[in-house]
């Protein structure tokens, strides 16, 4: 939106989306006193504030492109308005809705991601040393977020081409740890039919079809004995076992896949080198690393680190007291 939200800034200092879309997200909590009786009411009342703000964006985005076409900037907003004369309702629904996506469904997924991305890297010293040995090969021995920027800038065209195996690791983080999911609600008399691979054919009106990418991601029939295991080299190029498309569906597929997903790559990337190279990490509490009585870790036969207790994602909520 090339607009700073102040998203990191304290309450009082952040702009209103902000500070609503943070109101909104509150109501699916079990602790909101009495607006526990009536999310319903309070979610739709936030919505349409929230929908209000951004319009008034958009629309202020849209005068100042109007009155200076050629001060356009890169932003999301801005290429989503540059071929429109007239910011037609339709127009200003589709836009809101579109950067909702962008600023709000990307936010929490994007680091969950890289969550799981840090946690596999610190168990497994062999691919991080691979994808240390290539950033280093790619950026040099500058490691600030800065030199970084300005690489990447300089190398926009060819910048994924150059970083083939650390994009293997996030691909193989988002298949064994997918962020989100999708559902979809079939009306009664829609018409909804499937065939069952015994050749059974289903209805599905009246019924929420929910696709669980975690079963699909971990099919034997596609990623084999070694569906569970952490593999970036399963990604590139020259691999035994190819992968049909449909069998990797974080973002989902087709006409509705995530339209914020070459943005969300890029952050993990640009993310993981900026760390990757000035740091190294360890996992306390669960999934923890277990070490001998020399203080050494404890290695799998697989290369990979042994933990002291199986790590698994939960959300919890701070009740106050």
């Amino acid at each position: 939106m090339d607009t700073n939200m102040d998203a990191q800034l304290g309450e009082q200092n952040q702009t209103q989306i902000v500070r609503l879309f943070r109101k909104l997200r509150s109501t699916f909590n079990s602790n909101n006193g009495i607006w526990v009786l009536l999310p319903s009411y309070q979610r739709r009342r936030l919505a349409h504030r929230l929908d209000f703000h951004i319009k008034q964006h958009i629309k202020e985005k849209f005068e100042e492109q109007q009155a200076n076409p050629a001060e356009r900037s890169r932003s999301v907003l801005s290429l989503s308005l540059a071929d429109q004369n007239e910011l037609t309702p339709e127009i200003l629904d589709q836009t809101c809705d579109q950067l909702k996506t962008f600023l709000f469904a990307g936010h929490d997924t994007t680091s969950v991601m890289l969550q799981w991305t840090f946690y596999e890297l610190s168990r497994n010293p062999r691919i991080f040393g691979l994808v240390r040995l290539e950033l280093d090969g790619f950026f040099g021995p500058e490691s600030t977020p800065i030199a970084i920027r300005d690489k990447v800038l300089e190398n926009r065209d060819h910048f994924l081409q150059n970083m083939l195996y650390t994009s293997a690791v996030i691909k193989e983080s988002l298949r064994l740890y997918p962020p989100a999911a999708t559902s979809r609600y079939s009306p009664p008399n829609t018409g909804l039919n499937v065939r069952l691979p015994s050749g059974q054919d289903l209805c599905l009106d009246g019924v929420v079809l929910y696709s669980c990418q975690t079963i699909i991601h971990q099919s034997s029939k596609v990623y084999g004995d070694q569906a569970t295991e952490f593999i970036p080299e399963r990604w590139l190029e020259g691999s035994e076992t190819p992968i049909p498309p449909s069998a990797w569906r974080p973002f989902e597929r087709g006409p509705r896949q995530c339209i914020g997903q070459d943005l969300a790559n890029i952050e993990a990337l640009v993310v993981i080198a900026s760390a990757i190279r000035r740091y190294t990490w360890q996992k306390v509490g669960l999934g923890a690393t277990k070490y001998d009585d020399s203080g050494d870790p404890i290695t799998k036969a697989n290369g990979q680190y042994d933990v002291q207790s199986e790590l698994y994602n939960v959300s919890i909520e701070q009740i106050p007291e």
